[in-house]
This record gives C-alpha cells, structure tokens and sequence, in this order.
C-alpha cells in the first residue's frame, strides 16, 4: 500500500510542473518572448494543452468569468497541494 501511495504523490507532482510548465508557456506566448510559428514550441504547447486540458477545462467552465484571467491552474494546484496533504497524513495509516 506504501508504494501506491508513493506512487500517487509522484504523479501529483510531476504533474504539478506540467500545470507550471503550462503557466510559464502561456505567459511566454503572450508577451511574444517565443514564436508560436516555432515547430518545436509548437509541439511543447501542443504536448502541454493534451496533458492539462482534461482537468482544466471543466474547472475554466464551472468558474465565473474574470476577463482575461484564468484562474483554472490555481484551483488545480490546490487541489493537488490538499490531496498530497491528504496522503502524507492519512497514508501511514492506509498502508499500515
């Protein structure tokens, strides 16, 4: 049971940089600091939008509308954040 819980937090946080890695393109795209035309910055956006729109989209469409501001990979990442804490302080007890 240990390792499964093990292995739930790794893929937590793996995908924690994914959802940064997602906020850090959009902004680069936005200020113009990198070319969309780029084939290979397209393919990482591309890459990153597959792996994060599962779980943002429903989040952008169940949240009011701010504008310009997408709130979406905040309550992701808190999400993810209260779920490792769910694991380091009920885990010990699942697994033993």
């Amino acid at each position: 049971m240990q390792s499964i819980i093990l292995l739930i937090d790794t893929v937590l946080s793996l995908y924690t940089y994914v959802i940064i890695a997602m906020i850090i393109m959009s902004w680069l795209l936005t200020f113009g600091i990198v070319n969309i035309n780029n084939q290979f910055v397209r393919q990482v956006q591309q890459v990153i939008f597959r792996l994060t729109e599962p779980v943002l989209g429903p989040i952008r469409r169940a949240l009011p509308d701010l504008g310009g501001i997408d709130l979406s990979p905040i309550v992701v990442l808190l999400g993810i954040f209260f779920v490792r804490n769910l694991l380091v302080e009920y885990g010990p007890r699942l697994a033993g």
